[in-house]
């Protein structure tokens, strides 16, 4: 049975992987400050921003698995702010869990994975473009992107493949906001009218997990429901 493990699993999109990748044949370890709930799923106490926090859990993984296969980086937070008002705090505190927990976990598990390992980031459609409000986030978000592709490059001779999902507006976590009309106008202005479902993105988790995966390294999947490929233009009178 292959071995992965999920950082901020206790809720949101984490939740949704455990339960999901359970259901495929996986065996699931929850890393987060947060005891998790999911049946089947072991929880274990990791801070993404710490080295040692990450060392610790690999090696209880390594005792009590003997390998670990796959790792998804899901661990973020927003730190909702813009450039004027972005304070020096919590621009440090978004890029310690986003980036330099991102970093720390493909360096820890990185070093324990054998040959067809499987390391995916979770980045943003944010990513791909730039909001107003979301300064660190969005650099965060991008500088996932070009982590991934570097690491594809350095872990890639060692049979570990590194990859990164880019998700939209998601029916959970950080966008419950369905009271809001002028969100809800906005989504339904996507090509696809929604957002997306927890599981639409474990789906493609799931893939670049996966044997079926076998042959991609260094890229993404956008799953966003059309938002980023969609140009705003101006009526036509």
């Amino acid at each position: 049975m292959k071995v992965v493990l999920v950082t901020g699993g206790a809720g949101g999109i984490g939740a949704a992987l455990g339960n999901y990748l359970l259901a495929q044949g996986w065996a699931v370890v929850s890393g987060d400050l947060r005891p998790g709930n999911l049946t089947g799923v072991l929880d274990l106490p990791l801070d993404v921003r710490d080295e040692q926090s990450w060392q610790a859990v690999t090696e209880e993984i390594i005792s009590r698995f003997g390998r670990l296969d796959g790792l998804v980086n899901n661990a973020g937070v927003l730190g909702r702010a813009d450039v004027l008002t972005l304070s020096p705090e919590v621009f440090d505190e978004t890029t310690a869990v986003n980036m330099r927990g991102c970093y720390l976990g493909m360096r820890t598990a990185g070093a324990v994975m054998g040959e067809g390992g499987s390391i995916v980031n979770i980045s943003s459609v944010a990513a791909l473009g730039g909001a107003g409000d979301l300064l660190a986030y969005c650099a965060t978000k991008w500088a996932i992107r070009g982590m991934t592709k570097v690491a594809a490059i350095s872990l890639g001779p060692h049979g570990i493949r590194v990859n990164a999902v880019l998700p939209g507006i998601v029916a959970t976590g950080m966008s419950t906001d369905d009271d809001d009309p002028e969100r809800t106008a906005f989504v339904r202005g996507f090509p696809l009218g929604r957002k997306a479902t927890p599981d639409e993105v474990c789906a493609a988790i799931s893939f670049l997990l996966g044997d079926g995966s076998s042959y991609v390294t260094g890229t993404e999947i956008v799953v966003d429901g059309g938002l980023s490929a969609a140009v705003p233009m101006p009526p036509r009178h």
